[in-house]
């Protein structure tokens, strides 16, 4: 089984958001979602805007209800084929708490601009292997290669998901707007190289 898994700050408005949308879409596939937090308290519960973000996005309400948030461990990252931070803050703490897991971390708008600018052919050439999960890892791989290619964004916060955290309804609106397209970009790639 591919086993992605999200991060945020508290594992309660962007990484949740990004899980659920994310085993929504890929639910046909051989594919587990989790998310967690740097700083999360466990079982605290989504606020009620990230919630009905979940649920716009095609996510069953009680499936949002349930979810309760989890701190990030050292272990949760032991056999992930993918991390997804939300932010740059989010991506140095995974990659510090699992250096092994630099190749396979991204946050989610840098994967959707990596991915932009690779071509399918170069996914597909990259993505060898007997199971879904290391085919996933041999693209990303690729992507990772592209860092140093494509150009960053001129903004590097361009590269973030906006925390709406304790902000407007229209903050958690934006957030989403960057999150969601950048899913787009997810799905598709782990789906073009599931076999």
């Amino acid at each position: 089984m591919t086993q992605i898994l999200t991060v945020c700050t508290g594992n309660i408005c962007r990484s949740p958001l990004a899980e659920l949308v994310l085993a929504q879409r890929l639910g046909d596939l051989d594919v587990g979602v989790a998310s967690a937090g740097i700083r999360a308290r466990d079982d605290d519960r989504m606020p009620l805007e990230a919630a009905e973000l979940a649920v716009a996005a095609g996510v069953p309400a009680e499936a949002a209800a349930r979810h309760g948030a989890r701190y990030l461990t050292e272990g949760m990252l032991q056999g992930v084929d993918l991390a997804l931070a939300m932010d740059r803050e989010h991506r140095r703490a995974i990659v510090q708490l699992a250096p092994g897991a630099l190749r396979v971390t991204f946050t989610v708008r840098e994967f959707a601009r990596l991915a932009a600018a690779t071509p399918d052919d170069a996914l597909r050439a990259g993505a060898v292997g007997a199971d879904a999960g290391a085919r996933l890892r041999g693209a990303l791989t690729v992507l990772a290669g592209q860092r140093g290619l494509v150009l960053p964004p001129e903004d590097p916060a361009d590269d973030d998901v906006v925390d709406p955290y304790g902000r407007s309804r229209q903050t958690y609106e934006r957030s989403a707007e960057q999150l969601l397209p950048a899913l787009d970009a997810v799905e598709r790639v782990v789906r073009l190289v599931a076999g």
